[in-house]
């Protein structure tokens, strides 16, 4: 309930792919932690054009984002909320780096006095109307900024100081946002010739036949590829074979440690035996506690607040009556429903926080706001006694309003208190975070909710089950360190499973997950090596082997020739194709004539747009429709190598779009602009990626 969760949710900071890089930029250097020069290097989880982020540094923010998204997705810290912060950190540092000296040079800069007027002057940003803006009249008050602005200089704390400090820093990035958008924006000019040549390309239809030499027609067998072949290929498409970052191609084996069929019965075999059991138990909760592997609180519930099978039973039955067991989620539910009664579906409330152990204790808290109680039954204004008495740093500022919420937002003691009371009264509460003094300001709505003690037990797989698949792990173990792993795979009838291109940061296998020790080790090993022992995650175990290593920039020829087989092989084909659709294609006087020669008809394609160049039927083929654009009418084209084979085409006519009006063709020019302007961020990033020096030591670290 402190500031941080105030701005945090009040604050819906607009974020950008431009304004996160630059967020990063100025935020970098809020967290100093004074590492000398000698561990610099071996501390640093990478660097951009020589800057360098230190381990603690970048572990801070990543710990900061790990505990956003878990709270924005309301579950437990988990491997993969985890990997993806560090890859949003990461993202955000590369940003940084790379926008850093593009800023200084350019010279964009935001004044203190640009900063105070898009905080306090006539237009503020929208980040601060956002985040004070009064919850029940939606209209921005200017007041609450101000009173929260007096707090934050002469008693704000030093959370309070560096959460305001980070909104100012998000200010700061929209507004160099605003400036570079628009710069780029302006850097962007379409001329009329541009915009019309856009519009006849979408709007220009073609008309002609082809004919198609299959790529298939020609038996793989019969083709012998030399070396020539493959480097032919290699040096006319070398742009498409540089490796952004360095990776490995890896052989694993999965050895499936789930839960069996067994291990299901046995689970349903207990939950059943607790069923008896919580029937004719006289302390439910006691016994949900007890028994649950997730504990529940025991309270009262709403509607859609538990699994869709018990929400839909729960409501519907009898107080007394134990319903399920249902599986849900890899568990089995059963529920005993205590209490059902009515209450309102959601409350506005206000509260004062004492902190119990700054006031000597929970009795003398307890006095105190007894006390206050009575200021406030006397006709004391609620919201002056919040800002003088409460500790919630993130609702004074409001008068203490909480704003209005459902059921099971607040701890229980509090949800008790103003579901359970009525408008206008107010009411003392001890909870974990101290001792409240509550005003129910309003309650909305009126639904059924019940008590319930549920009690779940999770499918785990079994001691048996585990060990059983580690021996038959350890044991292809054994002999696959002893030589090839795809004769050991082929001796123990498993299955051989490849992933052609692991990076550092991966964290699964073909969309199995993975541990990091293993990709770790996979970083660290020569080629050729096999995993140096068995590695598990919580479903599997893994043996593995790096097969290659494909180093950063561009690969070799003998790196990618595995890969472009097919490709080479359709050059060649290709060749002989057009040697056999020239021949047919002399002395002809229109496609029909050449196509009969090799026994084939030709295809007639209508409508063709450039802007679209798929044959109906076959596939995109832009050098395709591009010659038949080119062409004049009833003219044969040369022979043309595309996707999936060797072509010649004929244009039997063209319809011609109306030309544009003036009118027209500005907006054709303005749609064209904004089109443009729109991608020439991610151009010039990707410009600056590829020119920049990055070191990703990421793998040491996480």
């Amino acid at each position: 309930m402190g500031l941080m969760s105030f701005l945090r949710n009040r604050a819906g900071l607009v974020v950008t792919v431009i304004g996160l890089a630059i967020v990063a930029f100025l935020l970098g250097d809020i967290i100093n932690y004074g590492t000398p020069f000698w561990m610099k290097n071996q501390n640093q989880v990478g660097s951009v054009n020589g800057e360098a982020m230190d381990y603690q540094e970048f572990n801070a923010q990543v710990e900061q984002t790990t505990a956003m998204y878990q709270q924005q997705m309301g579950g437990a810290a988990s491997p993969q909320i985890r990997n993806y912060a560090v890859q949003q950190v990461w993202n955000q540092f590369l940003s940084q780096g790379l926008l850093k000296q593009e800023i200084e040079n350019i010279g964009l800069t935001v004044s203190k006095d640009e900063l105070n007027n898009l905080v306090t002057g006539s237009t503020p940003s929208p980040q601060i109307v956002q985040a004070f803006t009064n919850p029940e009249t939606g209209v921005f008050d200017k007041n609450q900024l101000n009173n929260f602005i007096a707090q934050i200089n002469t008693q704000g704390t030093p959370e309070m100081v560096q959460q305001w400090e980070m909104l100012l820093a998000n200010i700061k990035s929209d507004r160099l946002n605003q400036k570079y958008s628009n710069l780029l924006a302006n850097s962007v000019y379409i001329t009329s010739l541009e915009a019309e040549n856009e519009y006849t390309q979408r709007n220009k239809l073609a008309n002609f036949k082809y004919l198609m030499l299959d790529y298939s027609s020609v038996k793989d067998a019969e083709i012998k590829l030399t070396d020539a072949d493959y480097k032919a290929y290699y040096d006319t498409h070398k742009n498409g074979f540089k490796n952004p970052e360095e990776s490995r191609t890896v052989q694993y084996v999965l050895f499936d440690a789930r839960p069996t069929a067994n291990d299901t019965a046995a689970t349903k075999s207990t939950i059943d035996q607790l069923k008896t059991e919580l029937i004719n138990s006289k302390t439910d909760s006691l016994f949900a506690s007890i028994n649950s592997d997730n504990k529940y609180p025991y309270t009262y519930l709403q509607k859609g607040q538990v699994s869709p099978a018990l929400d839909s039973v729960i409501f519907n039955v009898p107080v007394g009556t134990t319903v399920g067991p249902y599986l849900s989620d890899g568990a089995y539910e059963i529920a005993k429903v205590t209490d059902a009664t009515f209450s309102p579906d959601s409350v506005q409330a206000s509260h004062i926080l004492l902190n119990a152990t700054a006031e000597g204790g929970v009795d003398k808290a307890s006095a105190k706001a007894d006390s206050i109680k009575q200021l406030i039954l006397s006709g004391e204004n609620f919201g002056g006694l919040a800002i003088q008495f409460s500790t919630d740093e993130g609702s004074k500022v409001n008068g203490g309003d909480l704003g209005t919420f459902a059921r099971g937002q607040m701890v229980p003691e509090f949800d008790e208190a103003v579901f359970s009371g009525k408008p206008g009264e107010v009411k003392i509460v001890n909870s974990r975070f101290g001792t409240h003094i509550i005003k129910i300001e309003r309650q909305v709505g009126n639904s059924k909710i019940v008590k319930a003690a549920i009690v779940d037990k999770t499918i785990n797989a079994s001691k048996a089950t585990t060990d059983a698949a580690y021996a038959k792990a350890n044991s292809f173990f054994a002999e696959a360190s002893k030589g090839d792993i795809a004769e050991a795979a082929n001796k123990h009838s498993v299955k051989l499973d490849k992933v052609d291109r692991v990076v550092a940061m991966d964290n699964n296998f073909n969309g199995v997950e993975v541990s990091r020790e293993l990709v770790r080790w996979i970083f660290e090993a020569e080629k050729g090596a096999t995993s140096d022992k068995v590695y598990e995650t919580d479903q599997h175990f893994v043996v593995a082997k790096v097969e290659k290593i494909q180093p950063k920039g561009l690969l070799s020829l003998d790196a990618v020739k595995p890969n472009i087989e097919a490709q080479v092989r359709n050059e060649v084909k290709a060749k002989m194709l057009t040697e056999k659709l020239t021949n047919a294609l002399k002395g002809a006087s229109d496609i029909d004539q050449a196509a009969q020669k090799l026994s084939k008809s030709a295809v007639a394609a209508e409508n063709i747009v450039l802007a679209n160049p798929v044959l109906p039927g076959v596939s995109l083929e832009p050098a395709v429709v591009g010659t038949a654009f080119g062409l004049q009418p009833n003219k044969l084209s040369s022979p043309i190598k595309g996707m999936q084979g060797v072509y010649a085409v004929q244009v039997t006519g063209f319809t011609n779009p109306k030309e544009l009006v003036s009118s027209e063709l500005e907006t054709q020019k303005q749609q064209l602009q904004t089109s443009r302007s729109q991608s020439a961020w991610s151009s010039i990033f990707q410009a600056l990626q590829n020119n920049a020096n990055i070191d990703d030591n990421r793998i040491r670290f996480y």
